[in-house]
């Protein structure tokens, strides 16, 4: 029985040489689908990226507050002169320790729920987790202004279970502390955390979900203790996903202006740098020069990431 594909009936007609030609090459038809996403992405989006970035090479006048367009290295100098460094290193620091604070964290809810949740509690739990990404972010980063304030839901807790000693020594940490958890870098951290978690835990889930049971029965048999199974069996198979859900906290913490200016300490992180040069101060070049920092952090990021299976857990 013949099974080839004949091809359309000639027709005459402009829709059926359309038709004629889409079915010769059906790439054609995929690049035309895709050619709107495409010219909004590479036009609207790469193009103002670069047109912001090529500002950071223009000059700055002090005096008359004007932007001139006279190509000059002046800004991106200055992003290592001692303040600006500090800013960037603060900004980074912060990224690398919620990342590495949400790993923690997520793994063990992660675990739970890809190896002991079925039907309707994988359901809960997967809710349970997005539901606090459906809430407004301005709302959650204000309601942890609250909770963290002296007198506030945080520290009447630690007072009830008698660990107020325990933050009292914390806040006088330097780097860490302050005069209440709102204004601390505890207390920044714990927002940021709390904010960027939910994007850990489910790169992580999808990545245990993927682990064999067989693999775990059989460093059992070979008489693997449950330590030496999760760190030469399970860990290694779920750095693709740690490695993915990092992606999203590092970005993230590292492009984030909000939390920064309501909860911790006085500094500026880059993204309130940005906005305070644009917006206060009207420096639209060292604003450029400031957006710079992220886009390379994150390229380094990613190159690091790449090589541990990140993408392959997106």
């Amino acid at each position: 029985m013949d099974m080839s594909v004949s091809p359309p009936p000639a027709s005459h007609g402009l829709s059926g040489r359309l038709s004629a030609l889409f079915w010769r090459r059906p790439s054609l038809g995929l690049f035309l689908l895709l050619l709107g996403p495409l010219m909004w992405f590479g036009i609207v989006y790469l193009g103002s990226l670069l047109t912001l970035l090529w500002q950071g090479f223009y000059t700055f006048d002090d005096y008359t507050m004007a932007v001139t367009p006279d190509l000059t290295l002046a800004n991106i100098r200055a992003l290592f002169q001692p303040a600006n460094y500090d800013i960037i290193l603060r900004t980074l620091t912060m990224a690398i320790a919620v990342t590495v604070g949400s790993a923690i964290l997520a793994f063990p809810m992660a675990w739970y729920m890809a190896r002991y949740t079925r039907g309707k509690w994988k359901a809960f739990f997967y809710i349970a987790v997005m539901l606090p990404m459906w809430a407004s972010y301005i709302v959650k980063a204000y309601a942890w202004t609250l909770l963290l304030a002296k007198g506030g839901v945080a520290q009447w807790f630690l007072e009830a279970m008698g660990l107020e000693p325990l933050l009292t020594a914390l806040l006088t940490v330097p780097g860490i502390g302050g005069s209440t958890l709102s204004t601390s870098g505890l207390g920044r951290f714990l927002v940021f955390v709390y904010i960027w978690l939910p994007f850990m835990i489910l790169p992580v889930q999808a990545a245990l979900e993927r682990l064999p049971p067989s693999l775990l029965q059989a460093s059992a048999d070979l008489g693997a203790r449950p330590r030496q199974t999760f760190r030469y069996v399970v860990l290694p198979l779920a750095i693709p996903g740690i490695a993915a859900g990092s992606i999203f906290t590092f970005s993230l913490t590292l492009g984030d202006f909000i939390v920064p200016q309501l909860i911790g300490p006085p500094g500026y992180f880059i993204g309130q740098m940005v906005y305070s040069q644009q917006g206060a101060v009207g420096n639209m070049p060292m604003a450029a020069a400031f957006t710079l920092m992220p886009i390379v952090l994150i390229t380094i990021y990613l190159a690091f990431v790449k090589r541990l299976g990140a993408f392959d857990a997106l």
